[in-house]
């Protein structure tokens, strides 16, 4: 019997680290993206977007959620490799993860913001009150409620 005990407490001591391991999402580190998208905001990390989305964020950066985001040419391509390379549907990400984040989003939807996917949708409804909305004054705030996410953690 204790051959069985002592196996089943490693694993169970070990289910919270492997839950933490998924949790992380890999941050931007991407010189060019940090640089040229943590001007306005953080560099959200590729792997909450499917490419397509990306490509029609950086295709729009004229009009980039009301502002003028234009960068030079060369660092929206290289950006937008970026991006794209690192994207949800890209094998970048976890076939869990991505398959979690993609839930409900079928191919002919483009999100163009992560707060506009079903799974942060119900990440988030009823997890945040309306002064912690107030405080963080956008979705796209994350740091405001996830002192790490720059680095990738999104779970506190």
């Amino acid at each position: 019997m204790n051959r069985f005990i002592a196996p089943l407490a490693f694993a169970l001591a070990t289910l919270p680290l492997a839950a933490a391991a998924q949790d992380k999402m890999t941050p931007v580190n991407d010189p060019t993206t940090l640089t040229d998208c943590t001007e306005c905001h953080m560099a959200f990390p590729a792997g909450f977007l499917p490419a397509r989305s990306w490509e029609a964020v950086m295709a729009g950066l004229k009009d980039h959620f009301g502002e003028n985001a234009t960068i030079s040419e060369a660092n929206r391509l290289t950006i937008t490799a970026y991006l794209v390379a690192n994207a949800t549907d890209s094998g970048a990400v976890s076939a869990r993860t991505a398959s979690r984040i993609l839930r409900n989003v079928t191919d002919s939807m483009t999100p163009l913001r992560i707060s506009d996917l079903p799974w942060w949708k119900n990440e988030h409804d009823g997890e945040v009150s309306k002064a912690e909305w107030e405080r963080a004054k956008s979705p796209a705030n994350c740091a405001a409620c996830h002192r790490d996410a720059a680095r990738g953690y999104f779970e506190d």
